[in-house]
């Protein structure tokens, strides 16, 4: 069971968005949509040999409260934590009851 205790990390929620450019176009980036408070609970890491290096892969599932902007949050979405981009995977409702917090699967590296 989640409690808000546990959610002992920050994470910055980002929406790919289009901003005008100022000369009649749009620009496409990714924007803040909300930085919230979160639990991480680590799922897996790997690495291998490819294209002449390592890759290195890991993957962490994040729970968050699911109430304001962050609610919305999808695989279209991107998280920011510990100084890495985490590319969405997957994002259910948890056991804790419906819509009091989100798990988010995210994977960075690759």
């Amino acid at each position: 069971m989640t409690t808000g205790s546990d959610l002992d990390r920050r994470i910055t929620i980002e929406r790919y968005t289009e901003v005008d450019d100022g000369h009649g176009g749009v620009d496409l980036i990714w924007a803040e949509l909300a930085i919230v408070a979160a639990s991480r609970h680590d799922v897996s890491d790997s690495e291998r040999v490819a294209y002449g290096g390592i890759v290195s892969n890991t993957i962490r599932r994040f729970v968050i409260r699911a109430i304001g902007p962050q609610s919305s949050v999808s695989a279209v979405d991107q998280l920011r934590y510990d100084d890495m981009i985490w590319n969405i995977l997957g994002v259910k409702e948890t056991r804790d009851g419906r819509k009091r917090f989100l798990e988010i699967t995210a994977k960075a590296g690759g």
